[in-house]
């Protein structure tokens, strides 16, 4: 018998991107389930590893790895979009930057700069027709026995695939996504202090205190959690910035001194002040999400995100707002290319 998938209801499913199949599948009650079959063959995909494009289900890395052993893989994660003159790569260069920032922050001794990493995104990207995703990853292949690797030599690899259907598609278990959000705040466990791991650094160490928090409040009924810093304010949730519209119309998200420097978050912040949103990156006490009129996440994979609860508590009117409905418009609008002041955050892969 074929797993079943879960289909949840998608008023608004322009909020996240990378679920297009079920966006297009028109609103359904959140109790209905329908067979899924798995696909038995791998997706029909090429992966860019130092230099090569190799098919999918060639492309492994060791189980005593450094890597996989030590949780000292990077990575960043840009979304492509089609536009009028093809597809096109969102804010690589902010993306790859990034990447290169991480792997600063870590000790990792990467030979590749940006312009390689560029080219072999753009490159990977051709290969691969329909791809809505990419991740770069730079890891240590290399088996090792101490925390320090005696064989420091660092592999790339670039994907680019489709996510519902090359990877949601290819697991068993049930799909899970919600248009609108009911956040948990973490309680029992709070942001990693910068000194330990730096926020600024996509490392896969830094998501094991998010997963753990997340994977409880699931089991407890929730979507998603929020995170607190050491000092008690709002940082982000597992994987995506925090913003919260205030009664008085203000734009606030917390400050990049415990959280990711997000680019869909900088690129929400230009958007609003371009369109005379007044915008404040501060300290935020965990209480005025209470108060707030509208909160929203966003993410690379999910653009703008609302919330529609917090602790079972109704954010404003328990639906997406009209600030978060506008801005989740605007940032589909730029990133698919129709803004000729944001066409500068385009990277066509395909250029005439």
């Amino acid at each position: 018998m074929a797993p079943e998938e879960r289909v949840p209801r998608l008023p608004g499913a322009g909020a996240c991107r990378n679920f297009p199949s079920m966006a297009s599948a028109g609103p359904l009650r959140p109790s209905l389930t329908r067979p899924r079959s798995i696909p038995t063959t791998p997706p029909n995909r090429r992966i860019w590893v130092d230099g090569e494009l190799l098919p999918w289900e060639s492309v492994t890395v060791h189980l005593l790895s450094h890597s996989v052993q030590r949780a000292s893989l990077i990575f960043d994660f840009m979304s492509v979009h089609p536009t009028r003159r093809g597809p096109a790569v969102f804010r690589m260069g902010e993306h790859v930057r990034r990447l290169l920032r991480s792997a600063e922050l870590i000790g990792l001794p990467m030979t590749m700069d940006e312009e390689a990493i560029s080219g072999a995104v753009v490159e990977t990207v051709r290969a691969n027709p329909g791809a809505t995703a990419v991740k770069v990853c730079a890891y240590l292949p290399s088996i090792e026995v101490e925390v320090v690797p005696s064989d420091d030599r660092v592999s790339v690899a670039v994907a680019a695939y489709e996510t519902a259907a090359d990877v949601v598609g290819h697991n068993a278990g049930p799909v899970y996504f919600k248009p609108e959000l009911r956040i948990r705040l973490a309680k029992e466990r709070r942001k990693m202090r910068p000194e330990i791991i730096p926020p600024q650094a996509k490392v896969s160490a830094n998501y094991t205190s998010p997963m753990i928090a997340k994977w409880a409040a699931r089991r407890a009924g929730y979507d998603e959690i929020l995170l607190v810093d050491e000092k008690g304010y709002l940082a982000e949730a597992s994987t995506e910035n925090v913003f919260l519209v205030s009664q008085d119309g203000r734009l606030r998200t917390p400050s990049l001194a415990y959280v990711l420097a997000g680019v869909t978050r900088s690129s929400i912040l230009e958007i609003a002040k371009h369109d005379g949103i007044p915008v404040a990156e501060e300290a935020i006490r965990p209480e005025d999400l209470f108060t707030a009129a509208e909160v929203f996440l966003t993410a690379t994979s999910a653009g703008v995100w609302p919330v529609v609860s917090v602790d079972g508590r109704a954010v404003g009117e328990g639906r997406a707002g009209p600030v978060s409905r506008a801005l989740r418009s605007r940032f589909e609008e730029v990133a698919n290319g129709h803004d000729p002041a944001f066409d500068a955050w385009l990277t066509y892969v395909n250029p005439t």
